[in-house]
């Protein structure tokens, strides 16, 4: 897609392209000034794109997520790993939170359990794209968005423990 800045005409597809590459070269081991030689850019650009996507290893993690079939094997598998913070539910069970509080209670225990999650320096979010963009709004930390499907999900998704299994030990060492 090409976007009009000012006077320039800018190719996103090739920015992300160029981004992707950088990604992958510093992956595989070549030094930022190695791979800045391989594609054109800055040293100084392949480290500041480094930093603006770094996670901070070893911080405090909660998760968050819905609508879960397997709650269980996801809960599980977080207390395992040292998740600090859980709050996993089925739709039924995102259905009963919402059907037996007031829209005060209601209200009150919504903002009680973000103001719980800003506890935590990272937070994984388990849920619809639009559920995840919503707590990237919300939080001023990083979030890690697992999605399950495309809003609005209307029930229960199978999460594989593995796949959280292995983002939390990503996060955590």
């Amino acid at each position: 897609m090409l976007l009009r800045i000012g006077d320039k005409i800018v190719d996103r597809q090739k920015i992300h392209h160029t981004v992707d590459r950088i990604l992958e070269l510093r992956r595989d081991g070549l030094s930022q000034q190695e791979v800045a030689g391989q594609t054109g850019v800055d040293r100084t650009f392949v480290s500041r794109l480094e930093t603006i996507g770094e996670i901070r290893k070893g911080g405090r993690v909660a998760l968050i997520g819905f609508p879960i079939k397997n709650c269980q094997e996801i809960y599980t598998v977080a207390r395992q790993e040292g998740v600090d913070f859980c709050l996993v539910l089925s739709d039924q069970e995102r259905l009963d939170f919402v059907q037996t509080k007031s829209g005060v209670e209601l209200f009150n225990t919504i903002m009680e359990i973000i103001s719980n999650v800003h506890k935590y320096d990272i937070v994984i979010i388990i849920g619809s794209n639009m559920r995840i963009k919503l707590m990237e709004a919300l939080l001023d930390k990083t979030v890690i968005g697992v999605q399950i499907g495309e809003s609005p999900i209307s029930e229960d998704k199978y999460v594989n423990p593995e796949d959280i299994c292995a983002l939390i030990r990503q996060l955590r060492f």
